[in-house]
């Protein structure tokens, strides 16, 4: 989730827009930045959480602070919040898996929430369907596809509808983007078009201009590395001032993830074996002793539109603080 925010400074560029239509148009570039990391990644699949695992970054370059939580296993959720001096980020993760043979749907469920003070916006987006096609043979690939649509819950002043094209590998519209700003009164302020893992572009060739464009070059041996952008290889680093500071259920501290990235491919294999053990074996005996987990920094809410949605508590960095993780109490994931 955190990888979403890699293009950050889009936030900041919005937060300090005047006018809403392309402020509107800036969001819509976030929300598209926030797919190009998955480019390479169709050959790697993910370390599921475990329940209770945590993540921090704290990116004073970006002016950014994030935290997420696992805070549901069954069904698997995961919650986040980021704030910053001009914008705050939150969003819960949950989604349906369909297999059509030799490829897999991921159908997102939620929406992914924005909030700039500056102007009183709170922005609010669903995700699209992503695929990775021949799971099973030959070339993987991830596609996007669906529609998003972008709103400010505050003001009706304008929406922005986005089309994450469907097509195939060799087809000229992969990865293709195409949208529009509309105002209240139906009418399309911005065009918008471009491809998610390349950037945005808003108005008509040749003469549109470039909202947002990906970072060019990608990390020496990316594909050796999982397709990890040079943005995702910093986030798992684990400086020895930060040990202290981390709780022990922080997602650096996963000794079969740090195995694999240290290479050692079979020791991380029985690693991540342990620990799945080790979850189900936590699992069971609170099960049978009537404890039900309660997350630490998040808490369950609902909404306005009667749904339900994980929230930050606003104890973590506090907590941080003093008397610090490392004078607590923690539970051991592994």
């Amino acid at each position: 989730m955190c990888e979403e925010l890699e293009y950050a400074e889009l936030l900041d560029r919005a937060a300090d827009t005047e006018d809403p239509y392309e402020r509107m148009a800036i969001m819509a570039a976030f929300v598209i930045s926030g797919y190009s990391s998955t480019y390479y990644r169709a050959g790697s699949k993910p370390f599921n959480p475990l329940l209770g695992e945590t993540y921090e970054c704290v990116r004073e370059d970006k002016g950014m602070c994030f935290i997420a939580e696992q805070v549901s296993h069954h069904p698997p959720i995961s919650a986040c919040h980021a704030d910053s001096n001009k914008f705050t980020f939150l969003q819960d993760v949950r989604w349906k898996n369909k297999f059509w043979g030799k490829s897999m749907e991921i159908l997102p469920i939620g929406t992914v929430n924005v909030m700039l003070p500056g102007f009183g916006d709170h922005y609010e987006w669903n995700k699209v369907t992503t695929c990775v096609h021949n799971i099973l043979s030959g070339r993987r690939w991830i596609e996007h596809y669906g529609e998003i649509t972008i709103r400010n819950t505050k003001s009706s002043a304008c929406i922005c509808k986005l089309t994450f094209v469907k097509g195939n590998y060799w087809s000229s519209t992969v990865n293709e983007v195409q949208g529009f700003v509309m105002d209240q009164e139906g009418k399309v302020v911005r065009r918008l078009f471009g491809k998610w893992h390349e950037g945005l572009y808003c108005g008509v060739p040749p003469s549109a201009r470039c909202i947002w464009k990906a970072m060019g070059s990608m990390p020496t041996d990316y594909e050796l590395y999982y397709g990890f952008t040079r943005f995702a290889i910093e986030l798992n680093e684990l400086c020895p001032e930060m040990q202290d500071l981390l709780p022990p259920t922080d997602a650096r501290f996963r000794p079969d993830q740090r195995h694999l990235e240290e290479g050692n491919v079979e020791m991380a294999a029985s690693e991540k074996q342990r620990i799945e053990d080790l979850q189900r074996t936590r699992r069971k005996w609170q099960e049978e002793n009537g404890i039900k987990h309660e997350p630490r920094f998040f808490k369950k809410v609902v909404d306005a539109n009667q749904r339900e949605r994980w929230v930050t508590n606003n104890t973590y960095w506090e907590l941080r603080k003093s008397p610090g993780f490392i004078n607590m109490e923690n539970p051991n994931l592994w």
